[in-house]
């Protein structure tokens, strides 16, 4: 492709001098503000443990979703151990490690928990490192640990199959990658926009149009968003999954990403979707918290009831959400057991009332937890 040609945002002659109408993001921004308000009360009248509990249930959703927005799915019961593990939170049984998943973890929990450190190119080299251990992105060998050099031709954003690939977009070149970080890392961690959570939004932006890496630029990208919002709220615990919500979106996420790329330098546009975006991901933590009430009121429920590691975990599973009918079968490949002893653990939790038949058919019995009176 001629870099000649005025095609995307980095050959536009006042790149990167970002420009955005302020007064057409104000009432979004109103919302943003007051949505922050109203969940970070909520969330101070719940108490330590319970924020803890919050916290470890939607950083486990961020990194599934930032992972899944790329095709990639992560084991949930490996996340979550691998935060609680790194927050010190008791969740029972904890589930192996794996380093892939830690990768993963760290960057997020690097970005998020010490995000009043500067962002620096050492520091993005080392999140990059983290999410590729072995080196390979699939089957691919890739550069980790350090920037892209496009040995193998210019770095494009492309789908459809091989011979009859649509180019959404293309990167600089990697001679300009020093330049351009530079220019973007001192903006980050110097430059003050009208509005921090406006930052957030075109700091998202400008990564992931510079994509600096063979691989791995979506999901630091988000990183690099969510360190800014946690500037902005001057806090380390994450109430909300930005990420989640893009992945919920990811169709609009995508085609305003390339409607933007390969427009002027005015990103109003995109900063209205990202602004909508938060709102929508701050609107869906109230869901967050009604599960870390239930659960929390649950357990207080049968504090003096005696449950084995297999059904603490399951009963975790149904009480996070566990999308799918719980049958006997998926008790004993969940909890690694028999099916005699999966059964046993089912029959127990009947006969005390934990656990009922679920109404729904099907060939196969299903079970839910029985309502607390």
């Amino acid at each position: 492709m001629n870099s000649g040609n005025r095609t995307y945002l980095w050959q536009q002659p006042d790149w990167p001098h970002w420009r955005y109408e302020a007064q057409r993001l104000t009432g979004l921004l109103a919302q943003v503000h007051h949505a922050q308000g109203h969940l970070q009360g909520r969330m101070r009248d719940l108490g330590l443990g319970l924020r803890d509990q919050a916290t470890l249930l939607v950083l486990t959703e961020d990194v599934l979703k930032t992972s899944e927005i790329e095709g990639e799915r992560l084991n949930p019961d490996t996340v979550r151990s691998s935060i609680a593990r790194r927050l010190g939170v008791e969740i029972g049984a904890l589930a192996p490690a794996d380093r892939h998943v830690d990768g993963v973890v760290d960057m997020v929990l690097d970005a998020t928990g010490h995000f009043d450190q500067p962002l620096t190119t050492t520091r993005l080299f080392g999140w990059h490192a983290a999410l590729f251990p072995t080196g390979y992105s699939g089957l691919t060998k890739i550069h980790t640990g350090g920037g892209r050099d496009d040995a193998f031709g210019p770095m494009q954003v492309v789908s459809g199959p091989v011979g009859r690939q649509k180019v959404h977009f293309e990167a600089p070149p990697a001679q300009r990658l020093e330049a351009e970080m530079s220019d973007f890392l001192f903006w980050f961690n110097a430059h003050q926009e009208s509005d921090s959570v406006v930052k957030a939004g075109l700091a998202h932006l400008w990564f992931v149009t510079i994509h600096p890496f063979d691989d791995g630029n979506g999901r630091i990208a988000r990183a690099v968003g969510d360190m800014a919002l946690a500037r902005a709220e001057q806090s380390a615990q994450r109430f909300y999954s930005l990420s989640a919500q893009i992945q919920r979106e990811r169709k609009d996420y995508y085609d305003m990403l390339e409607h933007t790329q390969k427009g002027p330098l005015d990103v109003t546009d995109w900063l209205e979707w990202f602004l909508g975006c938060l709102v929508r991901a701050i609107q869906c933590a109230e869901d967050t918290l009604a599960v870390v009430l239930t659960k929390a009121r649950f357990w207080q429920c049968w504090a003096g009831t005696p449950f084995n590691d297999r059904q603490i975990k399951l009963l975790n599973r149904l009480l996070d959400g566990f999308d799918a009918k719980l049958t006997s079968s998926k008790w004993a490949a969940i909890a690694k057991c028999s099916p005699d002893s999966a059964l046993r653990d089912i029959t127990d939790l009947l006969d005390r009332g934990v656990l009922m038949k679920s109404d729904a058919g099907g060939r196969s019995t299903s079970y839910e937890l029985k309502p607390l009176s």
